[in-house]
């Protein structure tokens, strides 16, 4: 699903069935063009004239494509229209959720924030009495629980824990903040108007431009935040920042980009494919930080898009540049 993404333009509007009919056309005026005879008397041809028809026939499928769900949905010679409408409803689900996968950590903060200060408020009501706020705390502590680096049951950073933490910190940034918060945040510090800057990040940020934004000093010294280098040319692994002064915008501007999800995804594209000869479809991998591909993982799905592609499917991994 996560090969199924418009990342960086809208989605197409038009039906499957405008689709397929438009694909149908394309293919049958290629037909015509083509001059099987021409072909076979002259078989050598000059590099510029290969260089011009492969920009051509790249232009024509819009290569390259970083969708590859929809480029196999159009293109695959060997799919039927109901396995197409099939790859359709995934890649669409996709799209639907992409958002979402960008504002997790915000989701989850929203979530046990609200939650937390409306039974808090009913509580110092009297509309909660002490025993039910007890279990309340109970499961919303277990949700938002964070262990140590080094706990067996540590997989991460908890989204919850995060993105509550950071939200109350916002709270008590706009209602009592120190004077380290001042400098760090002049616009709401002291503000009073926690609600309002709340709303605003809610609706105008995802994750990693919202800790970009608001995570504080005092936040990653609670966490005990720390950077690791990770290098290929090392042997060792090490702690290049820690929650001091000189560490905490490397932490925060590291911590943003594990959030991105256009970063932790892979950039796989499909490069070139001759619908008219060998149907060898090609895709590339550029790596980000020199990191490679899993192989077991890449050999499995390379399978699966050959049996939905129907021939053979290669792939170059290149360095991002």
């Amino acid at each position: 699903m996560s090969s199924g993404i418009f990342r960086y333009r809208r989605p197409p509007s038009a039906s499957l069935r405008q689709e397929s009919q438009r694909s149908q056309e394309r293919q049958e005026q290629e037909e015509r063009n083509v001059n099987y005879l021409w072909d076979s008397l002259q078989p050598r041809q000059t590099a510029r004239r290969d260089d011009r028809d492969l920009r051509k026939r790249k232009q024509k499928l819009g290569l390259p494509e970083e969708n590859l769900l929809y480029f196999l949905e159009r293109y695959s010679p060997v799919l039927k229209s109901g396995q197409r409408e099939l790859l359709r409803i995934v890649r669409n689900l996709a799209q639907y959720f992409y958002p979402q996968r960008q504002t997790k950590m915000m989701n989850e903060g929203c979530a046990c924030f609200v939650h937390y200060h409306i039974l808090n408020s009913l509580h110092k009501k009297g509309l909660l009495n002490d025993g039910a706020m007890l279990e309340i705390l109970h499961s919303h502590t277990n949700v938002i629980m964070q262990p140590d680096y080094d706990d067996p049951r540590f997989s991460g950073i908890n989204p919850y824990a995060l993105g509550f933490s950071m939200m109350q910190d916002i709270k008590r940034i706009c209602l009592d903040p120190s004077d380290e918060d001042r400098a760090w945040f002049p616009e709401i510090a002291g503000a009073q108007d926690w609600r309002n800057v709340l709303k605003d990040a809610w609706a105008n940020y995802r994750d990693e431009s919202f800790i970009q934004q608001f995570l504080s000093p005092t936040l990653m010294r609670h966490f005990r935040m720390f950077a690791l280098s990770d290098h290929e040319k090392d042997r060792f692994y090490q702690v290049s920042h820690i929650h001091n002064q000189s560490g905490f915008e490397e932490i925060r501007e590291m911590l943003a980009r594990s959030y991105d999800v256009s970063v932790a995804d892979p950039d796989i594209q499909i490069t070139d494919v001759d619908l008219l000869g060998d149907r060898r479809l090609k895709l590339q991998y550029t790596k980000r930080n020199g990191i490679p591909l899993d192989a077991k993982t890449r050999d499995m799905t390379l399978l699966h898009l050959q049996r939905l592609w129907g021939y053979e499917v290669i792939l170059d991994e290149t360095n991002a540049t």
